[in-house]
């Protein structure tokens, strides 16, 4: 059953649900490295390296995809990875396996909204590409909360609406192309983070051209 909250804002109308997610990344699992890697690499090393400077060294990495983060981390980071898509999955195994990745020490199938971990599992989660692409970004961010332990950290790169101008026009044309893409271009940071942690959050743009956002937050 699905877990609502009364502060949860409206599901976007580009919101995706499960099935989509599975059909969308089904379709680019072949190609994804090709097509998104280059543009999502500065998203993807800011956050490892940001990941890389914490204390702490068990990692979550939520939406590992096909696994182009994983070589970056340090060696003393034991990374499990989780993502919707067993085909994304299976290029991330043969990737760990190919490069010899001794650190990772799990890649499972699994939703993000509602996992099968303990409470305080982690001591860092890793959110790369994932908010604008489940249906519940709140309820996302509750699990983070949860299997964080106090005093962790948790920590989204992702793209956000611009709030207005040229960019914010074109990314509100974008997501009527939702489903196709895999994930919903008008996506806004308020859709992820309450008002409270709004405030208390480090929020810093990544290159290219401040397209994706790095978002920290101290799990208190």
């Amino acid at each position: 059953m699905t877990e609502h909250h009364n502060d949860d804002p409206p599901p976007s109308r580009s919101s995706l649900d499960a099935d989509a997610v599975r059909l969308a990344y089904r379709r680019w699992a072949g190609v994804y490295d090709t097509v998104f890697g280059g543009v999502s690499g500065f998203g993807r090393r800011r956050a490892v390296e940001a990941v890389n400077r914490l204390p702490g060294t068990r990692v979550l990495e939520v939406g590992v995809g096909t696994g182009l983060a994983l070589p970056h981390y340090n060696k003393e980071k034991l990374i499990t990875g989780i993502d919707l898509s067993s085909d994304m999955l299976e290029r991330a195994r043969e990737r760990t396996k190919r490069d010899k990745l001794a650190n990772v020490n799990a890649l499972l199938e699994m939703d993000a909204e509602e996992t099968s971990f303990e409470d305080d599992s982690f001591d860092i989660a890793v959110a790369m590409f994932v908010a604008s692409v489940v249906p519940h970004p709140r309820k996302l961010l509750r699990e983070l909360k949860r299997v964080v332990k106090p005093g962790g950290y948790i920590l989204f790169v992702n793209h956000f609406l611009a709030p207005a101008g040229l960019r914010g026009a074109v990314e509100r044309g974008m997501a009527r192309a939702a489903r196709s893409l895999g994930w919903h271009p008008d996506f806004a940071m308020e859709s992820l983070l309450p008002a409270e942690d709004l405030v208390r959050a480090h929020i810093q743009p990544v290159p290219p051209a401040g397209l994706f956002t790095l978002v920290s937050l101290d799990n208190i």
